[in-house]
Protein backbone atom coordinates (compact mmCIF):
# COMPACT_ATOMS: atom_id res chain seq x y z
CA UNK A 1 0.00 0.00 0.00
CA UNK A 2 1.99 2.91 -1.53
CA UNK A 3 -0.86 5.06 -1.28
CA UNK A 4 -3.39 5.58 1.15
CA UNK A 5 -6.37 3.75 0.41
CA UNK A 6 -8.33 6.28 2.78
CA UNK A 7 -11.76 7.70 1.35
CA UNK A 8 -10.86 6.22 -2.07
CA UNK A 9 -13.92 4.24 -4.09
CA UNK A 10 -14.36 1.03 -4.02
CA UNK A 11 -12.70 -1.13 -7.48
CA UNK A 12 -15.23 -3.19 -8.87
CA UNK A 13 -14.90 -6.81 -8.80
CA UNK A 14 -16.92 -9.89 -9.58
CA UNK A 15 -16.54 -12.98 -7.56
CA UNK A 16 -18.29 -15.80 -6.34
CA UNK A 17 -18.79 -16.50 -2.49
CA UNK A 18 -19.81 -19.22 -0.31
CA UNK A 19 -22.80 -17.73 1.64
CA UNK A 20 -25.93 -19.67 3.95
CA UNK A 21 -25.05 -23.06 2.41
CA UNK A 22 -24.51 -21.91 -1.51
CA UNK A 23 -22.73 -20.14 -4.17
CA UNK A 24 -23.58 -16.68 -4.63
CA UNK A 25 -22.38 -13.97 -7.30
CA UNK A 26 -21.12 -10.51 -5.99
CA UNK A 27 -20.02 -7.99 -7.29
CA UNK A 28 -19.20 -4.23 -6.32
CA UNK A 29 -22.82 -3.35 -6.47
CA UNK A 30 -23.62 -5.46 -3.74
CA UNK A 31 -21.98 -3.65 -1.16
CA UNK A 32 -23.81 -0.16 -2.30
CA UNK A 33 -25.85 2.08 -0.18
CA UNK A 34 -24.87 0.37 3.74
CA UNK A 35 -21.54 -0.25 5.37
CA UNK A 36 -19.42 -2.57 4.71
CA UNK A 37 -16.62 -4.85 6.11
CA UNK A 38 -14.06 -6.10 3.99
CA UNK A 39 -11.65 -8.26 5.75
CA UNK A 40 -8.53 -10.35 4.20
CA UNK A 41 -6.88 -13.54 5.53
CA UNK A 42 -4.06 -15.72 3.55
CA UNK A 43 -6.01 -18.98 3.52
CA UNK A 44 -8.82 -21.43 4.69
CA UNK A 45 -7.32 -24.48 7.03
CA UNK A 46 -4.89 -22.63 8.30
CA UNK A 47 -4.07 -21.63 12.16
CA UNK A 48 -4.36 -18.24 12.92
CA UNK A 49 -7.27 -17.42 10.36
CA UNK A 50 -10.29 -19.77 11.87
CA UNK A 51 -9.68 -17.69 15.15
CA UNK A 52 -10.25 -14.24 13.56
CA UNK A 53 -12.93 -15.75 11.51
CA UNK A 54 -14.60 -17.10 14.75
CA UNK A 55 -13.72 -13.97 16.38
CA UNK A 56 -16.31 -12.07 13.26
CA UNK A 57 -18.86 -14.70 13.72
CA UNK A 58 -18.99 -13.94 17.64
CA UNK A 59 -19.85 -10.70 16.45
CA UNK A 60 -21.76 -10.72 13.53
CA UNK A 61 -24.87 -10.06 14.68
CA UNK A 62 -24.51 -6.90 16.64
CA UNK A 63 -22.75 -5.57 13.24
CA UNK A 64 -26.00 -6.52 11.27
CA UNK A 65 -27.78 -4.46 14.14
CA UNK A 66 -25.68 -1.91 12.93
CA UNK A 67 -27.17 -2.19 9.27
CA UNK A 68 -23.16 -3.34 8.19
CA UNK A 69 -22.58 -6.57 6.19
CA UNK A 70 -19.35 -8.41 6.27
CA UNK A 71 -17.52 -10.04 3.67
CA UNK A 72 -14.57 -12.03 4.13
CA UNK A 73 -11.77 -13.05 1.32
CA UNK A 74 -9.00 -14.89 0.57
CA UNK A 75 -7.29 -16.35 -2.49
CA UNK A 76 -8.96 -19.40 -1.86
CA UNK A 77 -12.12 -20.53 -4.45
CA UNK A 78 -15.39 -20.69 -3.18
CA UNK A 79 -15.62 -24.60 -3.33
CA UNK A 80 -12.95 -24.61 -0.80
CA UNK A 81 -14.90 -21.63 1.88
CA UNK A 82 -17.63 -24.25 1.86
CA UNK A 83 -15.09 -27.92 2.71
CA UNK A 84 -13.74 -25.76 5.47
CA UNK A 85 -17.25 -24.55 6.67
CA UNK A 86 -18.36 -28.23 6.38
CA UNK A 87 -15.41 -29.67 8.58
CA UNK A 88 -14.51 -26.78 11.01
CA UNK A 89 -17.08 -26.24 13.64
CA UNK A 90 -15.80 -23.07 14.27
CA UNK A 91 -16.02 -22.15 10.61
CA UNK A 92 -19.40 -23.53 10.60
CA UNK A 93 -20.93 -20.92 12.89
CA UNK A 94 -20.00 -17.87 10.32
CA UNK A 95 -22.86 -16.00 8.51
CA UNK A 96 -21.45 -14.17 6.42
CA UNK A 97 -20.63 -14.12 2.87
CA UNK A 98 -16.88 -15.78 2.03
CA UNK A 99 -15.97 -14.47 -0.98
CA UNK A 100 -13.44 -16.61 -3.24
CA UNK A 101 -10.85 -14.90 -4.90
CA UNK A 102 -8.52 -17.41 -7.17
CA UNK A 103 -7.18 -14.72 -8.72
CA UNK A 104 -5.97 -12.25 -6.66
CA UNK A 105 -7.97 -9.30 -8.34
CA UNK A 106 -10.21 -7.99 -5.43
CA UNK A 107 -6.65 -8.48 -3.36
CA UNK A 108 -4.65 -6.75 -5.60
CA UNK A 109 -7.44 -4.01 -5.45
CA UNK A 110 -7.05 -2.90 -1.65
CA UNK A 111 -3.45 -3.77 -1.80
CA UNK A 112 -2.95 -6.47 0.11
CA UNK A 113 -2.15 -9.24 -1.99
CA UNK A 114 1.69 -11.01 -0.83
CA UNK A 115 2.39 -11.79 -5.05
CA UNK A 116 5.90 -14.39 -4.18
CA UNK A 117 2.78 -16.31 -2.06
CA UNK A 118 -0.63 -15.43 -3.86
CA UNK A 119 -2.28 -14.98 -0.54
CA UNK A 120 -3.76 -12.06 1.56
CA UNK A 121 -2.08 -10.08 3.90
CA UNK A 122 -4.72 -9.75 7.34
CA UNK A 123 -6.33 -6.89 5.37
CA UNK A 124 -9.72 -5.49 6.86
CA UNK A 125 -11.43 -2.98 5.39
CA UNK A 126 -14.92 -0.49 6.24
CA UNK A 127 -16.79 1.07 3.78
CA UNK A 128 -19.37 3.08 3.56
CA UNK A 129 -22.74 3.36 2.16
CA UNK A 130 -21.05 5.67 -0.49
CA UNK A 131 -18.93 3.51 -1.12
CA UNK A 132 -15.49 4.82 0.07
CA UNK A 133 -12.98 3.39 2.48
CA UNK A 134 -13.02 5.19 5.90
CA UNK A 135 -10.71 2.48 7.72
CA UNK A 136 -8.12 0.72 6.50
CA UNK A 137 -5.93 -2.12 8.63
CA UNK A 138 -3.16 -4.03 7.79
CA UNK A 139 -1.93 -6.96 9.87
CA UNK A 140 1.13 -8.91 9.18
CA UNK A 141 0.35 -12.63 8.80
CA UNK A 142 1.20 -13.88 12.53
CA UNK A 143 -0.88 -11.19 14.33
CA UNK A 144 -4.76 -12.03 14.52
CA UNK A 145 -7.00 -9.12 14.75
CA UNK A 146 -10.03 -8.46 17.16
CA UNK A 147 -13.37 -8.00 16.37
CA UNK A 148 -14.22 -6.07 19.48
CA UNK A 149 -11.97 -3.22 18.80
CA UNK A 150 -13.16 -3.21 14.97
CA UNK A 151 -16.73 -3.19 16.24
CA UNK A 152 -15.59 0.10 18.07
CA UNK A 153 -14.10 1.35 14.63
CA UNK A 154 -17.08 1.18 12.93
CA UNK A 155 -19.47 2.73 15.93
CA UNK A 156 -16.98 5.86 15.69
CA UNK A 157 -16.91 5.73 11.78
CA UNK A 158 -20.87 5.77 11.68
CA UNK A 159 -21.18 8.41 14.34
CA UNK A 160 -18.23 10.67 12.33
CA UNK A 161 -20.67 10.11 9.35
CA UNK A 162 -23.67 11.04 11.03
CA UNK A 163 -22.37 14.25 12.45
CA UNK A 164 -20.81 16.60 10.81
CA UNK A 165 -18.24 18.39 12.98
CA UNK A 166 -17.53 16.14 15.01
CA UNK A 167 -14.53 13.51 15.72
CA UNK A 168 -13.94 10.92 17.72
CA UNK A 169 -10.58 11.30 20.45
CA UNK A 170 -8.89 8.04 20.95
CA UNK A 171 -10.20 5.12 22.82
CA UNK A 172 -13.93 6.70 21.84
CA UNK A 173 -16.95 4.44 22.96
CA UNK A 174 -20.77 5.35 22.32
CA UNK A 175 -21.73 7.82 24.47
CA UNK A 176 -18.60 9.30 25.56
CA UNK A 177 -17.45 12.90 24.72
CA UNK A 178 -16.66 14.10 21.18
CA UNK A 179 -14.40 16.85 19.73
CA UNK A 180 -15.61 19.77 17.44
CA UNK A 181 -12.28 20.77 16.43
CA UNK A 182 -12.11 24.64 16.17
CA UNK A 183 -9.43 27.26 16.81
CA UNK A 184 -10.39 27.03 20.64
CA UNK A 185 -8.86 23.84 21.19
CA UNK A 186 -5.74 24.08 19.54
CA UNK A 187 -3.39 23.28 22.13
CA UNK A 188 -5.52 22.64 24.81
CA UNK A 189 -6.12 19.02 24.26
Amino acid sequence: MNQSIINTKLLPFNATAFHNGEFVELSEKDLADKWSVVFFYPADFTFVCPTELGDMADHYDELQKMGVEVYSVSTDTHFTHKAWHDTSDTINKIKYPMIGDPTGAITRNFGVMIEEAGLALRGTFVINPEGEVKIAEVHDLGIGRSAAELLRKVKAAQYVAEHDGEVCPAAWQPGAETLAPSLDLVGKI
